[in-house]
């Protein structure tokens, strides 16, 4: 059999334009499910590896998605005190390695400012600063990595959280806590999260610039636990590290009361997962839908290209080619912009999605592993495999025509 290559390389020339578009058709129609599936994926990855460092929270009734929004994920809102004879309480259990209070409200220049412990942000001594140390006064803070701050710098914190090119709220005399100046003393290693843009001070701190006094007893001056004054202040959420397992659901259940609520951040996301996955199925569906069409769409161009074309098909036959030819020629054709558009659209919806990881960084401080895996493969095969199938239509058409009846029209 003669070889088909050198017709279907006229006929791409011939008809370049045509072969173009149909495929950028099927690359944006199989890019943009590469790019919900592989997005989904690294979406979920990212929160996970986030939340991993939060066993259990303790806060006000209220939302449960809320609470891990703003403790795990720093994304602003006003969130109920849980009151500080919880935080008392919750010292003397037995089986936690740590309770740290977190502590919202002030920033500097968009950099969240977190009232905690030296626990929280070692994790119990696993985690060490990248530079510098823990903080060990009331006005020595550590930074995250993205944080311009520098080792030894002072400055002052906001009330709310200001913009980080906006400077007008630190000259306000209302807003700005003046007189409290923090030092940088550490800067904590990359995590790939939002708390890469926070700067975390003692809990006290921020209790003490608001006027609530700091949990110790009178003339203490000392940060960290315990908090034995006779009034301890609330806190917007209390971060647990259970000793084991077993102790993490007891905890959970003896804090499930009308005053808190405990929670697995991990069983939260699940039920958002649940969520991001049916919105995952809904576009999956639509990018099945829209893969069809082209398909379909294409086929139709194919055959109406056949059709200018049967005249040019009958004089190949009539100069020898055998019908298998006719019909090799016509497939391979169909199956080639097929391909090439399915492996456009991969890459495509590849480069989309770490655009809209990129996007989601800038917004939120999260890391998305985004990435190709074994899922975007089979989709990309499967269409590749059912446009071989289809491409058999127009060819079998081809395969079945007249010569003479061709040559006539």
């Amino acid at each position: 059999m003669m070889n088909p290559f050198p017709v279907i390389r006229a006929d791409v020339r011939k008809t370049k334009a045509g072969v173009v578009a149909v495929i950028c058709l099927i690359a944006l129609a199989v890019a943009l499910g590469i790019a919900v599936s592989s997005q989904e994926r690294a979406l979920r990855k990212g929160s996970a590896r986030v939340a991993d460092r939060f066993d259990l929270l303790i806060g006000a009734p209220g939302s449960q998605v809320q609470l891990v929004l703003t403790s795990v994920y720093l994304q602003p809102s006003a969130l109920l005190l849980v009151p500080g004879e919880v935080i008392r309480h919750l010292q003397a259990e037995q089986g936690i390695s740590f309770v740290a209070p977190l502590a919202f409200g002030d920033s500097f220049r968009g950099h969240p400012l977190v009232g905690s412990t030296a626990a929280f942000v070692t994790q119990g001594g696993v985690r060490h600063p990248a530079e510098g140390r823990i903080f060990r006064s009331m006005h020595e803070v550590v930074i995250g990595v993205d944080v311009p701050l520098r080792m030894g710098e002072r400055f002052e914190s906001v009330h709310g959280r200001s913009s980080k090119h906006d400077e007008a709220d630190e000259d306000d005399h209302d807003a700005t806590h003046k007189g409290f100046e923090y030092l940088v003393v550490g800067r904590m290693a990359r995590l790939g999260d939002a708390w890469d843009r926070a700067i975390v001070a003692p809990v006290e701190a921020l209790w003490s610039v608001h006027g609530l006094g700091t949990g110790h007893r009178p003339g203490e001056d000392r940060i960290g636990p315990p908090w034995d004054g006779d009034t301890i202040p609330g806190a917007p959420t209390l971060v647990v590290k259970p000793a084991s397992v077993a102790d993490a659901y007891r905890i959970r259940a003896a804090y499930r009361t009308s005053e808190t609520m405990a929670i697995f951040p991990a069983e939260v996301m699940v039920g958002l997962y649940a969520i991001l996955g049916d919105a995952r199925d809904i576009l999956a569906a639509i990018s099945v839908g829209t893969q069809v069409l082209v398909i379909a769409t294409v086929l139709l161009a194919v055959f109406a290209s056949l059709a200018l074309r049967r005249r040019d098909l009958a004089v190949l036959r009539a100069l020898g080619a055998s019908r298998s030819y006719i019909f090799c020629g016509v497939w391979m054709h169909v199956s080639v912009m097929i391909t090439t558009g399915t492996v456009a659209g991969v890459f495509l919806g590849w480069a989309g999605a770490c655009v809209l990881g990129h996007l989601f960084f800038l917004k939120t401080g999260i890391t998305l592993p985004v990435g190709l895996g074994m899922e975007e493969v089979r989709m990309a095969a499967a269409l590749i495999g059912v446009g071989f199938i289809l491409a058999v239509i127009p060819s079998w058409s081809c395969y079945r025509q007249s010569v003479g009846t061709n040559l006539r029209a």
